[in-house]
């Protein structure tokens, strides 16, 4: 699906565009194969150019105007040693005295970016910003991770068991209150006035105050 708001013609006017892009590569053996070199990760300036159907010397005009750009996407030019180096594992590449220059994929992706007169070149960058409407429209249907609300809850929760202890706490101290205030003077009276149970009611009296006085201890709230 297209995105309505971006032309593909956008990309040769916008380096922040191109930038956004430049790393889905895959764009360009979607819409047709690319030979490399030997090593699987270079083309030259000649295979540049039959990839997108134009001359070698439109795209060496492209790389004039925006040398910095795709030096950012890896093109680099082999001289000396290093162009030795190059050639002595890739036999079949004929080079110019004066050098090498090697385009990765990211560059040459770069350069079909960059060309206006090229059918692969439009394919290309229609396929680009195909790909990315389609990633905004499914990051856009994933759900949001809330943070301000799940934080709300949370605090909610926490409140609620601050509450909830300090209810027990009130209902422990009112229970002991009562059994200080209450109960125990009626059995110290009981144990004076019953000989029968006495001994029982002083078991009792000394359970309580061992509950009062137990950290652990929690009354039955039912």
């Amino acid at each position: 699906m297209r995105n309505t708001h971006t032309h593909e013609s956008e990309l040769l006017d916008s380096r922040q565009l191109r930038s956004r892009v430049i790393d889905r590569v895959d764009a360009l053996d979607k819409v047709k194969t690319l030979r490399t070199l030997p090593d699987g990760l270079h083309v030259t300036t000649r295979m540049v150019a039959a990839y997108y159907e134009v001359s070698v010397e439109v795209v060496r005009k492209i790389v004039v105007r925006h040398r910095p750009e795709l030096e950012d996407s890896g093109l680099r030019t082999l001289r000396g040693a290093e162009l030795h180096d190059f050639l002595r594992d890739n036999l079949s590449i004929r080079t110019p005295g004066r050098g090498l220059t090697l385009y990765p994929r990211r560059a040459v992706l770069n350069v079909g970016m960059l060309l206006r007169d090229s059918v692969i070149a439009r394919q290309v960058r229609s396929y680009l910003l195909d790909t990315e409407a389609e990633a905004r429209l499914s990051a856009a249907a994933e759900p949001v991770d809330n943070f301000p609300l799940r934080a709300l809850h949370e605090l909610e929760r926490h409140v609620q068991r601050l509450v909830d202890e300090r209810m027990v706490a009130v209902a422990e101290e009112s229970v002991r209150q009562v059994i200080r205030t209450a109960v125990t003077p009626l059995l110290n009276h009981l144990i004076e006035t019953s000989g029968e149970h006495r001994q029982r009611l002083l078991e009792i009296r000394d359970d309580l105050q061992r509950l009062q006085t137990s950290r652990s201890w929690r009354p039955d709230l039912g």
